[in-house]
């Protein structure tokens, strides 16, 4: 056992004082790519701050370092080897590899297009239904910056980085669930805003106006910034690695699975993004669409007795843009996050939570789960494009306009 790096720095005195178990007895087995020679690089030292501490979860460490390192569960062992390009990938993470550069690659330009449309108010929209929609779109823009580009695209491809630095992937693991809390609740503030301009009209003269969509926006962005303050201190450094005397990477504490504040932290936190902004706006549009019947039994009379006059009503198109384009938004909401909700759900009564540490035997729901909640912050722009005829005229409009202009300067 002694043979594997001798020169790691750690004395056999040390090494003893390990308890080589990961806590259910199982101990762990020298790492087959570090025998005989020296470590090069950070992953090396974390392959082998893993190998030198059996406390470390290593299922946690696996996730972050998924396609780098690869753990075989023996009898009597458990195995930690680099993953080689000939060894056998799981699918989610050939996957992966694969959609979350595309996903990065859609998504930031259509967001940018969004924002740059909307906020130009030539879309046929009230303020108050733009300045929702501008917001969702930069809360989207930044989920795709933060939580795929910085974090997820960084574990699968710039392992090595400065963006691997503790201080810095702590900040990074700040901003990713900030920005997806304010993207998930915008979408409930603007479900609502929806539901009160149908529902009650006393309330929307004074509720539904660019003015209060503004303090809404900013409350929601300020109070979702502050619930994430403690995400940081979740995180812990690798053992016996610093690179430039610098801690690297962020692993999960084992305190966050144990201590009693740290599990509430959890429970608030997954109450709140997912299950209730889900089962809000669920409720919000069963209530919208229920009063929509009782509006539109009482427009069909209305109608028969002046022989279809309202048909070219312009309250009604305006409404009915309106309507379709909250049942887009909501919908498709619902749809990409229902995964996410139902792991939740599961792993919650089902008691998964306090084995995760280990192993986590529905793994793959998890991440499909997780693929399906970061593409709903590419999908706003297409339901854009396709419910609004004057966003598809404008965004027509910027994508001549770069043509238009060179062949101004031709001429």
């Amino acid at each position: 056992m002694w043979d594997c790096c001798p020169n790691f720095g750690a004395s056999p005195q040390m090494l003893e004082e390990f308890s080589w178990s990961t806590g259910l007895g199982v101990p762990l087995s020298c790492p087959n790519s570090m025998l005989g020679r020296q470590p090069s690089g950070p992953s090396d030292f974390i392959l082998l701050s893993l190998f030198y501490s059996g406390l470390i979860q290593l299922s946690v460490l696996l996730g972050h370092f998924r396609g780098q390192f690869i753990i075989t569960y023996r009898p009597d062992r458990i195995e930690i080897n680099r993953l080689h390009r000939e060894m056998h990938v799981p699918a989610i993470a050939e996957t992966e590899a694969v959609y979350y550069p595309i996903l990065a690659a859609i998504g930031l330009p259509v967001n940018l297009l969004a924002i740059v449309i909307l906020s130009r108010g030539k879309c046929g929209l009230s303020k108050c239904i733009t300045r929702y929609l501008v917001a969702m779109a930069t809360a989207d823009l930044l989920v795709i910056v933060c939580n795929v580009i910085l974090y997820r695209i960084a574990h699968l491809y710039w392992g090595d980085t400065f963006l691997f630095y503790t201080p810095v992937c702590r900040f990074i693991l700040f901003l990713a669930p900030t920005a997806t809390d304010s993207s998930v609740w915008l979408t409930v503030a603007f479900t609502f805003d929806r539901f009160v301009a149908i529902s009650c009209q006393k309330l929307k003269t004074k509720y539904c106006t660019e003015k209060t969509s503004l303090v809404i926006i900013v409350t929601l962005s300020a109070l979702f910034g502050l619930k994430n303050i403690p995400r940081p201190f979740v995180y812990v450094p690798y053992p016996y690695v610093t690179i430039n005397n610098i801690p690297w990477g962020c692993l999960v504490s084992s305190q966050f699975y144990i201590l009693p504040t740290w599990i509430a932290f959890s429970w608030i936190e997954q109450l709140l993004t997912p299950l209730l902004p889900f089962c809000l706006i669920l409720l919000f549009n069963a209530l919208t669409v229920r009063r929509i019947l009782v509006a539109s039994r009482a427009r069909r009379s209305l109608r028969d007795l002046s022989n279809g006059e309202n048909d070219k009503d312009p309250e009604m198109k305006n409404r009915r843009r309106s309507i379709v384009l909250l049942f887009a938004i909501s919908g498709s909401f619902i749809l990409l996050w229902m995964t996410t909700v139902v792991y939740f759900l599961y792993y919650r009564i089902s008691g998964v939570f306090h084995r995760r540490s280990l192993f986590n035997p529905f793994a793959t729901f998890e991440q499909a789960g997780i693929l399906l909640q970061l593409l709903s912050s590419c999908t706003n722009t297409a339901i854009y494009t396709v419910t609004q005829s004057k966003f598809r005229e404008e965004l027509l409009n910027v994508i001549k306009y770069p043509f238009t202009l060179i062949g101004k300067l031709v001429k």
